[in-house]
């Protein structure tokens, strides 16, 4: 592995591997207790799960650093999101570490892994990768700034914490609510998914099998919090839900094109609402673009819901050309 060393003496840059993914986990929620926001941690179980996802490989696509001690100081990954062109990569410093060198030592060993990926693009599309951090980790933010990245989204994490049980969903004429039925019902939520999300910024479609490893892989996918909302036979909406790290979790809420502005995206956040709080979890949230075209935003404040932290997103081009996404 081949990087600018930045890193302080006692602490080594290595490739991750599956016997870390304990550890990794526990540094995660370590930097996300210290940015004063748990939920967005993850638990080992999800951990593992993203670790298997088709293209990721553990040994070559994500990095640690760890001290003499044994302890891990940092952690770093690099995803192929989409077609070698679209790069994300995501790391956490310990608070314990930070001034070392850590940060900047695995943001380099992710832009020489993401280099890798250059030659097997398209050669007439543009090259990126992207990272996120909370807009509270000055450090972080100075160090993208530093490293050439440039602020170019924000997303917020929306949560509502209800005192009592919320108002009863109002459908709109024409659309029920059924139970998820996996084995009937996979294959045209997995094609909704890709219709509703295909306007939104940095969106792709994804694969039926990317899309179910991604949704059903998770050790608490529970079909009984998926809400699908239906026109007949056509699937209008859906909001995908699951607990996480102790509160209650809208993963996906969508609402397909031809069924917007009839108040369905509003009766699926609510009738979520009201299922969270018959089994016991007032505490709700959500992940949203900051700038999102549909007005979901608008729609989570409407029901109540507030920004409970914010997540800044920058972007560096590693080569120009063509965009191939929006």
């Amino acid at each position: 592995m081949t990087t600018m060393n930045t890193l302080s003496k006692n602490l080594t840059l290595r490739h991750a591997g599956w016997a870390d993914l304990e550890a990794v986990a526990q540094l995660i929620y370590d930097v996300c207790e210290a940015d004063g926001d748990t939920t967005v941690a993850n638990t080992p179980e999800e951990l593992r799960n993203w670790w298997g996802t088709e293209g990721f490989n553990i040994e070559t696509d994500a990095f640690v650093v760890e001290a003499q001690d044994g302890r891990l100081a940092g952690y770093e990954e690099l995803f192929n999101e989409n077609a070698h062109v679209h790069l994300n990569a995501d790391g956490y410093v310990h608070p314990k570490f930070k001034g070392l060198g850590v940060g900047t030592s695995l943001l380099h060993a992710a832009e020489v892994r993401a280099g890798e990926h250059i030659p097997l693009a398209a050669p007439d599309l543009r090259v990126f990768i992207r990272v996120s951090t909370d807009s509270k980790d000055e450090t972080g933010n100075a160090m993208f700034a530093h490293e050439g990245y440039s602020v170019i989204r924000h997303h917020w994490r929306m949560e509502i914490k209800l005192d009592k049980a919320p108002f009863a969903a109002i459908l709109p004429d024409g659309i029920e609510l059924r139970p998820f039925i996996r084995e009937q019902h996979d294959r045209l939520v997995w094609e909704a998914d890709n219709e509703a999300f295909r306007d939104h910024w940095g969106s792709h479609e994804s694969t039926f099998e990317e899309w179910r490893h991604r949704k059903f892989g998770k050790s608490d996918f529970d079909p009984s919090l998926w809400m699908i909302a239906w026109d007949g036979d056509q699937i209008a909406g859906y909001s995908q839900n699951r607990f996480r790290m102790g509160i209650g979790w809208i993963g996906t809420l969508g609402v397909r094109r031809p069924w917007r502005k009839k108040g369905l995206g509003l009766a699926l956040l609510q009738h979520s609402f009201g299922e969270f709080h018959k089994r016991g979890m007032n505490t709700i949230g959500l992940g949203v673009d900051a700038s999102n075209p549909t007005g979901a935003t608008r729609l989570y404040q409407r029901a109540g819901m507030y920004v409970a932290s914010e997540f800044i997103t920058y972007e560096k081009e590693l080569r120009a050309g063509q965009n191939l996404e929006k």
